[in-house]
């Protein structure tokens, strides 16, 4: 059952842990308390004397050093309290002797005690009377029936010889319906608990279970699957531009689709599209088989139907020898006719001109015509894009099969000029992007429409009609264009185009 996950199992545990504390917190509030219940703390302590069983040595003056049984002596403050939430009246002792209760010194003697009580509650001394059972003797202190209303408290200065610091003390009696009970002790040097052990031990149950909801909520994906997952093969053939995001998109997808099998295989635009139409022109239903195209398919395959995916920018890169950060389109369509044959022409280093460009199938090499250009490029010249294989070539020019082969050329080849997507222009190295008329080819300014950039195109996704509706191909199309594929596209520094932006720039 989907809702029997762990986080769910925990969050329920956590609910139902809450309520049932909850609820427990208010009876214990409302039903224990009810009880009648006095409880006891030993305050103080402390040594007087300097006696070795003690094991503190002690200095004393007067009264203290004079009186007799002062070696061994020790003072206890004892706090006597009703802390429950009903009054306790003399009738509710139990005990059989006229006093109600019997503090108890361990191995120690009793020599004196005196009674002392808050500001407000004067009317408690007239109970500390012989008649009434005061009194001590050997190690036993008695104390009389002493009415308490609900947070009254009294205390008992006792003076004792014999005997350890820290010994036992004990308060023995009985209260009707109710209990006497020792406290936490509270000495002057304690700092008092901010919450109860109860609370505490709550409070920590309910963290535990917090924090445990939390990382199990942080570490798990959230990444909801992709719209209608199929299972299947499909090939993703086309734009060399385009395929980092492909890559990454198909991974994702197989990740969170078991069945599936998407393997990407670009060549090229043109190529790629043009072995779709061969394809399925050789078969009686729609290939598994989709094809990415930086610009519009050619006119003569009228089977390819398409879907505009994102709008890609591309950017023209020099070696870094060159040194120039600008270029009119005037200036490019030059260099590109071989009118320019050394960098200082245009104001940049004694440097030749190397032109490294795309080969035909290349849907870069043709946004670059119909977007800068205006025209084709001059006839290829070089194999290695070092030598001129024709002497009557103006400048030297070579074609290359991929994006990443002009980048790495045109890094390592003084004075070489090339051409490619955006966001592989911008991490490669030794290499620099070229700002065109003084505009920047930035994806933020096109998409928010404050650039004329030129050298930008629609990328269209093409299938060969309309692939069945539970099939891999239109899946993997939907999870691209509409799905948690144009967070990849963004990623990688395109624009999606069903974005309210991407809309209006692949309209």
């Amino acid at each position: 059952m989907e809702w029997l996950s762990a986080e769910n199992v925990v969050a329920v545990g956590t609910a139902v842990l809450g309520i049932v504390a909850s609820a427990g917190m208010v009876w214990y509030e409302r039903r224990v308390p009810r009880r009648k219940r006095i409880g006891y703390r030993v305050q103080m302590d402390n040594p007087i004397g300097d006696d070795v069983r003690s094991g503190r040595a002690n200095r004393r003056l007067g009264l203290f050093d004079e009186a007799p049984v002062m070696a061994d002596a020790t003072l206890v403050l004892l706090r006597v309290e009703n802390d429950g939430s009903i009054g306790i009246d003399r009738d509710d002792y139990t005990s059989p002797e006229p006093h109600g209760l019997t503090a108890v010194f361990a191995d120690r003697t009793v020599r004196g005690v005196s009674v002392t009580q808050p500001t407000d509650t004067d009317h408690l001394m007239d109970h500390f009377t012989a008649a009434r059972g005061f009194g001590y003797e050997g190690n036993t202190l008695r104390i009389p029936r002493v009415p308490l209303n609900r947070g009254d408290h009294f205390k008992l200065l006792v003076l004792l010889s014999g005997g350890d610091v820290g010994r036992e003390i004990r308060l023995i009696g009985g209260i009707r319906e109710g209990e006497v009970h020792p406290n936490r002790s509270a000495t002057p040097d304690d700092k008092p608990p901010l919450f109860s052990r109860a609370s505490r031990l709550i409070t920590l149950t309910l963290t535990v279970c917090v924090v445990t909801l939390a990382a199990i909520v942080v570490v798990r994906d959230d990444t909801p699957p992709p719209i209608g997952c199929e299972k299947g093969t499909l090939r993703v053939i086309g734009s060399t531009a385009f395929a980092p995001v492909l890559r990454e998109a198909a991974r994702k997808y197989e990740g969170d689709c078991e069945g599936s099998a998407i393997t990407v295989d670009p060549h090229g635009s043109t190529a790629g599209v043009r072995e779709l139409d061969a394809l399925g022109k050789g078969e009686k239903s729609s290939p598994p088989v989709v094809a990415l195209s930086d610009g519009p398919k050619p006119s003569d395959m009228p089977q390819l139907r398409e879907n505009r995916v994102a709008v890609s920018v591309f950017a023209l890169v020099v070696n870094d020898d060159v040194g120039l950060k600008n270029l009119s389109t005037a200036d490019v369509r030059r260099l590109y006719r071989g009118e320019i044959t050394d960098w200082r022409q245009l104001g940049g280093p004694h440097l030749p001109v190397r032109l490294v460009s795309r080969d035909a199938n290349s849907g870069t090499r043709q946004v670059f015509q119909r977007r800068v250009l205006g025209r084709g490029e001059i006839a290829n010249s070089s194999v290695d894009c070092v030598h001129k294989d024709d002497a009557t070539a103006p400048v030297t020019r070579c074609e290359l099969d991929s994006t990443d082969q002009v980048l790495t050329e045109v890094a390592g080849l003084p004075g070489a000029v090339g051409y490619s997507e955006l966001n592989l222009a911008a991490a490669a190295k030794g290499l620099r992007v070229l700002d065109l008329d003084g505009d920047a080819p930035s994806v933020d300014a096109i998409e928010h429409g404050r650039s004329a950039y030129p050298y930008r195109e629609i990328e269209y996704a093409y299938t060969y009609g309309r692939p069945p509706a539970d099939s891999l191909a239109s899946s993997f199309l939907t999870y691209l264009s509409r799905g948690n594929g144009q967070d990849i596209i963004r990623t990688h520094g395109h624009v999606p185009c069903w974005t309210p932006e991407g809309m209006k720039l692949c309209g």
